[in-house]
């Protein structure tokens, strides 16, 4: 008796090919509706599922597969007699080799001007459970899920290679795929739902490289995307020139780029260990590239860069001066690239920036995760509390809201001090909240005369206060909410400083 192979597949590449090499092999291929006739069409030899069934294709193809010919002759264990009679007693033939994959799902889900309906009909019922099928009795079905393996399958059928362990590889490969394949559904529904923390979280990702090593060289790490991309992302960042990213450029440009989001007029972000080093605002790219450099060049030299506009001529020029790892912008002008490839080194990364990704940030602990949504929290002109006698000037106030949103990026406890739409001085990862006072003002030096001071949590006490006035500090953003607030107020008060509180923190941990 012939051995059967049963192909229903909506990625059809390779497939012709695959199958004519099984009917070379004196395999009877079984097919279903557009693979059929994708077979038939090239001249494959191949019959449909309804002349082993016995059963017609009904239900505008819903219903095809599910049917005890299909899974008897998968699910029959060839070891057990058992099963070997009670398959003959029902005419089931058994099915050697299963080659399925799924109806696009995931594909129909991004697509434009999609329906509900689409969606829906795009959930596959037949497909994972034949696969399922086949390879929960992996030792007896060869069962194949992607195109990849189509080449090694046919060598060790041909030379009789096919050995139990590989058997097995393909068979963990398939419940990946189908459970990559029911999350993305999972999500969907949980969208559609409203449903923020249901009883269990499914979450999937799809590998996009392997990286050399991790955080650090006995580390080792892969970098993984969401199947699903709402807004901007490195994962479909293009790279246009460089080495290879590492797993810590992959975390410093993902904060860097983060950040950016928070500007929309010509801005620059230099970050070092994921904190911002440097952050200008200006009316040109060029200009804000030379405030994010100005506010600390010596944090910068081995630094990541993130623009967000087209990296011009004259900007490419200032880039080119320093050691970067990576520079991050929309785009780059033909003459920017010319001067920029000459590093050889350097990478350079163009990616989609008008977007910011609202999803849902995961943070792993020891046996389990932590899952909260992203912190998109913003406050503008009109939201701010003004708490002391003198309120800010305008321009106070349009450097504190600068200031506010770049300290919302700085690890906690954090001090951000600014002046003309530049960071002078950034305090980070403090233990206390007048450590890293007293380490922004160091770096800040005479710049520090006339600034503003943003505080991503409350003034338990009104030490950072008094420390920013020695210096010559003018006005502060802070959330508010202390007990004592009001210490930090009378300080203020007693100086001439303005205040305005957020009513909204920004702990980054």
């Amino acid at each position: 008796m012939k051995k059967r192979a049963l192909i229903s597949v909506s990625d059809k590449q390779k497939i012709v090919e695959f199958a004519q090499g099984l009917v070379e092999l004196d395999y009877e291929i079984v097919s279903t509706g557009g693979t059929l006739k994708a077979l038939q069409n090239a001249s494959v030899p191949a019959i449909s599922i309804d002349q082993v069934t016995g059963f017609p294709e009904i239900m505008d193809g819903r219903l095809k597969t599910l049917h005890p010919k299909v899974h008897g002759g998968l699910l029959g264990k060839r070891s057990n007699p058992d099963h070997l009679q009670q398959m003959e007693a029902n005419e089931i033939e058994p099915i050697d080799v299963v080659v399925v994959n799924l109806y696009p799902f995931k594909q129909t889900l991004v697509s434009e001007g999609v329906t509900k309906e689409e969606i829906i009909e795009n959930i596959d019922i037949g497909g994972p459970t034949m696969l399922r099928s086949a390879a929960k009795n992996f030792e007896d079905v060869l069962v194949v899920v992607d195109p990849e393996d189509y080449t090694p399958v046919l060598e060790g059928i041909k030379d009789a290679s096919i050995s139990l362990e590989f058997r097995q590889k393909l068979a963990a490969k398939v419940f990946r795929h189908t459970a990559n394949y029911d999350a993305i559904i999972a999500n969907y529904f949980l969208t559609q739902t409203g449903e923020k923390f249901p009883e269990t979280y499914t979450v999937t990702y799809e590998k996009v490289q392997s990286l050399r090593y991790g955080e650090n060289p006995h580390q080792v790490a892969a970098f993984y995307k969401n199947p699903i991309q709402n807004g901007m992302s490195l994962a479909t960042a293009k790279q246009l020139h460089g080495k290879e990213l590492s797993y810590n450029n992959i975390q410093d440009a993902n904060a860097a780029v983060e950040i950016l989001t928070e500007y929309d007029l010509p801005a620059a972000v230099a970050v070092k260990h994921m904190n911002p080093c440097g952050i200008g605002m200006a009316e040109s790219i060029a200009e804000a590239f030379q405030l994010a450099f100005d506010a600390d060049p010596i944090s910068i030299f081995g630094g990541i860069v993130a623009l967000n506009r087209e990296v011009d001529a004259q900007t490419a020029e200032k880039l080119r001066e320093i050691f970067l790892e990576i520079v991050i912008a929309p785009s780059f002008s033909e003459k920017a690239l010319e001067i920029l490839t000459q590093k050889k080194n350097i990478r350079l990364l163009t990616m989609e920036m008008a977007q910011k990704d609202e999803s849902f940030k995961l943070t792993t602990v020891d046996g389990g995760v932590l899952i909260q949504n992203k912190d998109i929290g913003s406050v503008d002109e009109g939201s701010v509390e003004v708490v002391t006698d003198r309120a800010p000037t305008e321009e106070e106030l349009q450097n504190l809201l600068f200031a506010w949103k770049a300290v919302k990026h700085v690890k906690s406890n954090a001090i951000v001090l600014a002046k003309d739409n530049q960071t002078i001085g950034v305090g980070a990862g403090q233990m206390n909240r007048v450590g890293a006072a007293r380490i922004a003002i160091e770096q800040a030096g005479d710049k520090a005369l006339g600034s503003v001071l943003a505080s991503d949590a409350f003034f338990p006490m009104p030490d950072t206060v008094e420390e920013a006035i020695k210096v010559g500090v003018t006005a502060i953003i802070q959330p508010g909410g202390s007990k004592r607030d009001q210490d930090s107020i009378d300080v203020c008060n007693e100086h001439g400083i303005a205040m305005v509180y957020t009513g909204m923190r920004h702990f980054k941990h």
